[in-house]
């Protein structure tokens, strides 16, 4: 390679910091980016390529890059006219003729009945991302799009945490020199591992999360890494059909999750949770409710009480205006007095041009990172996104 673009890294520090020197320092995030972005826009094609029916395989491709014709309602009207027409079905006695099987017929390929309740919501944002419908299904080992994937160049801080600390005593506090600005990335994706558990039901998905922050900018300490959070998780994802206020009930599932900075002490920062997903929408609208427990750590707890901080739960409303989207996450401990904490998340991802999208984000309150857990404080990012919520 040329002397523009080498890349050379340095011997690791004692306390497990990770620090790259570089004449090019957008060069790996952006490498990393694009090469996610390509994996998941590969993955659809060739899952939707081997599809025989040309009606079924145009389908197969406007689902997965998102060219649906929102034809959410009509789906949704034909569901609840199948769940009437069951209803009346299953009042009327029958007669089983002699030596006819009595077995349900509930998950018969030819039952109308059943295609059109298992196609409620069939086109709707969560249906869009999750496969939810029978019809919107595209088979396993896909990749698939999670949450937004993004490159901020400009990620300010208002308190940068100089001095990290955890809340278990046996853990000394780091000392690190920080610059306020430095860059943000985030890269994430899932695949479906298994399909249709209970009938047309029932998904278990894995999924994947990275966050960096790099010191870009500081180059007097050779522009180190931060901070990297790696969150992987397993969710078994069902499909509901239920109405509150307007809002139709269209997800839950229920998972395992693992987050933490994959670093020595006194950095090192991990927690698992057993995490429940609710998700909602309508007309351009989504929102997910992620309530957690989480599992001990037993004697060797790197952060007690990280639940007093990063919260208990989060609520993450999306809405489409347009060609704009907008994000809010809010998260909170569930406590009062003086263990009453959370944290605000905004973003707006808005468009550049064809292929490419801007990025906002402004987060207020503790945990922006798990370094930070216990450390508030308020971000600025702004950028660019390869992938948005849907």
């Amino acid at each position: 390679m040329s002397g523009d673009t080498a890349t050379v890294a340095s011997p690791k520090p004692a306390n497990g910091e990770i620090r790259m020197r570089t004449n090019a320092p957008w060069l790996l995030a952006i490498m990393l980016l694009m090469a996610g972005n390509r994996a998941l826009a590969q993955s659809a094609p060739a899952a939707c390529a081997s599809i025989e029916a040309d009606a079924d395989r145009l389908a197969c491709y406007d689902t997965a890059f998102g060219h649906t014709h929102r034809e959410t309602r009509q789906a949704d009207l034909a569901a609840q006219d199948a769940e009437r027409l069951r209803a009346a079905q299953q009042s009327v006695p029958k007669t089983a003729p002699a030596g006819a099987s009595a077995a349900s017929d509930l998950y018969r390929d030819d039952d109308p009945i059943a295609r059109a309740l298992a196609n409620a919501g069939k086109g709707s944002l969560l249906d869009s991302r999750w496969e939810l419908a029978r019809d919107s299904k595209l088979g396993t080992f896909n990749f698939r799009a999670y949450k937004p994937v993004y490159l901020m160049p400009v990620f300010w801080s208002s308190a940068p945490n100089g001095t990290p600390s955890s809340s278990n005593p046996d853990v000394p506090a780091a000392t690190q020199s920080l610059r306020s600005v430095e860059t943000k990335f985030q890269v994430s994706f899932k695949t479906k591992a298994f399909e249709n558990l209970f009938g047309d039901n029932g998904d278990i998905w894995m999924g994947y999360t990275q966050v960096s922050h790099w010191q870009v900018y500081n180059g007097a300490d050779s522009r180190p890494f931060r901070e990297t959070n790696y969150e992987p998780e397993v969710l078994l994802v069902f499909r509901n059909n239920y109405t509150i206020g307007g809002w139709h009930g269209r997800m839950f599932g229920i998972g395992v999750n693992h987050q933490s900075n994959g670093r020595a002490d006194p950095l090192s920062r991990s927690w698992n949770r057993v995490m429940v997903n609710i998700g909602l929408d309508r007309d351009g609208w989504a929102v997910v409710a992620r309530p957690w427990w989480r599992i001990s750590d037993g004697n060797a707890d790197e952060n007690p009480g990280i639940e007093d901080y990063i919260g208990r739960g989060d609520v993450t409303l999306v809405h489409q205006v347009g060609d704009n989207e907008l994000s809010l996450m809010a998260r909170h401990s569930l406590r009062g007095g003086d263990r009453s904490r959370g944290a605000l998340q905004f973003e707006w991802g808005f468009p550049i041009s064809r292929t490419l999208r801007g990025h906002l984000q402004v987060f207020d309150g503790y945990g922006e990172s798990l370094i930070d857990y216990n450390h508030r404080a308020t971000y600025v990012g702004l950028g660019i996104s390869l992938l948005e919520w849907y």
